[in-house]
């Protein structure tokens, strides 16, 4: 079929060579990462958070993400890192005044800049749009461009004042080698924190247990008392012998104190003094004399 009616084939059209790799444009995965959400591919919008390895979130979408992590969802091992609400930052970022929104080009007769972003650098100015590299501040979530940390060397955030160590910039859509970089620090933290968390509980368990006075206590009362007979020697002084009636001697074990719970008259109490006595009904004063004491009269009357 074909090559007829003087057609002559060139050698592309017969002999089919290797398939051409297709490449990924720069400005749209550069648009994929910052101005939509590594979880949802929804369009960010605050509040925004990143997590410990930089990527950019809808806090809308991670906070449904961590109340149902069953559901399906397409890019589900990007947060397969997240635990939970601590281990994202919520970014203090910086509104770009060129930012005119999404659609202010509607009728195409303009030129509209396709690297223009909502937010830039607070300090020398640059867009946040994937051209130069950011970094966010764990501390308080501050955003900046390493230009500007690197023009002016502090220890304090330019925007808000609270004070930082270099452990706490996080580069924001780093490379794959930053990532990694970012993924050990990060497991090294959390082992860090788990094994001061268990020193900590055991720590709690030995001071609980030295301030609890029962376990104490109670180990003392019972290597200080001795059973006692009625006659009040104790046992182990008067060694048990042979009786004249043939029978082992029998001691009756009698407690050291008083017995709690056991009933007193007032007449008992002689120590006691007349005004404690009169607190109680048995006492003579507390009783009502014959005069004192009425009978019930029912009386029914009759109204005509």
């Amino acid at each position: 079929m074909g090559c007829d009616g003087g057609t002559i084939p060139k050698r592309h059209e017969l002999v089919k060579g290797p398939k051409k790799v297709e490449k990924v444009d720069k400005t749209a995965e550069l648009a994929a990462k910052w101005r939509y959400c590594a979880l949802s591919q929804e369009k960010l919008k605050r509040p925004i958070v990143a997590c410990e390895l930089g990527r950019l979130y809808n806090k809308d979408a991670i906070i449904e993400y961590l109340l149902d992590k069953s559901a399906e969802r397409p890019n589900s091992e990007v947060v397969a890192h997240i635990r939970s609400i601590k281990d994202v930052k919520e970014l203090n970022l910086t509104d770009n005044p060129a930012w005119k929104g999404e659609r202010r080009n509607i009728k195409g007769d303009c030129y509209e800049d396709m690297h223009c972003s909502m937010f830039i650098c607070p300090v020398v100015g640059l867009e946040m749009n994937g051209k130069h590299k950011f970094l966010y501040l764990q501390t308080c979530g501050c955003v900046f461009s390493e230009r500007a940390l690197k023009e002016v060397k502090t220890e304090i955030c330019h925007k808000c004042g609270d004070p930082f160590q270099e452990d706490d910039l996080v580069m924001l859509n780093g490379t794959k080698e930053e990532v990694e970089k970012l993924q050990r620090a990060m497991e090294e933290r959390r082992s860090k924190a788990k094994t001061a968390k268990k020193s900590k509980k055991s720590k709690d368990t030995k001071v609980s247990k030295a301030q609890d006075p029962s376990v104490t206590a109670g180990s003392c009362d019972a290597s200080e008392t001795k059973p006692t007979s009625l006659n009040g020697e104790s046992s182990s002084d008067s060694a048990p012998g042979p009786s004249t009636s043939g029978e082992s001697s029998k001691t009756l074990k009698a407690p050291l104190g008083p017995v709690i719970g056991s009933k007193r008259s007032i007449q008992d109490m002689k120590d006691k003094s007349e005004t404690f006595k009169s607190l109680f009904t048995s006492h003579s004063s507390a009783k009502r004399t014959k005069d004192q004491i009425s009978n019930w009269v029912t009386h029914t009357p009759y109204h005509f």
